[in-house]
């Protein structure tokens, strides 16, 4: 495995983790909510009095974010090589994954370790893990 240091932006990076920092505090501060992606699609579904508008502004904002991006950058390329099937029943598998963990990568990940939650460290702990050993089967095992 090697890194691709042609595609490599790591000044984008930061200024992307800084963005999500921003948003996951601003929330949490004016709103007093986590921002867990899943948690906030998942409030869609089932809505309750005055609390759709938020949500749906978010998620209009993490969807026109790339709209906005390509102003200032060119959007990278993306090269998916999977099948339709493989995306839903993977999106399937992730959805049953974050209902079991209580919460997504960004409400864990982002959000639960900044807070100190002991549940979100195991979480976060666990599904890097798997995503690591996962990686690592396909790259020496699925693929030759």
């Amino acid at each position: 495995m090697s890194i691709d240091f042609v595609h490599f932006t790591p000044g984008w990076a930061l200024a992307g983790g800084l963005l999500i920092g921003l948003a996951a505090a601003v929330l949490i501060l004016f709103n007093g909510r986590v921002c867990g992606i899943s948690g906030i699609v998942g409030g869609l579904l089932k809505p309750k009095r005055d609390d759709s508008a938020w949500r749906l502004a978010f998620l209009v904002g993490m969807m026109g974010a790339p709209l906005l991006f390509r102003y200032l950058d060119r959007l990278p390329i993306l090269d998916v090589q999977a099948g339709w099937s493989t995306i839903l029943i993977a999106g399937f598998l992730v959805g049953i994954g974050t209902r079991y963990a209580g919460g997504c990568t960004s409400g864990h990940g982002v959000c639960g370790l900044a807070r100190g939650s002991l549940r979100s460290l195991l979480a976060t702990l666990t599904f890097m893990t798997v995503g690591i050993l996962m990686a690592i089967l396909h790259a020496h095992w699925l693929t030759t």
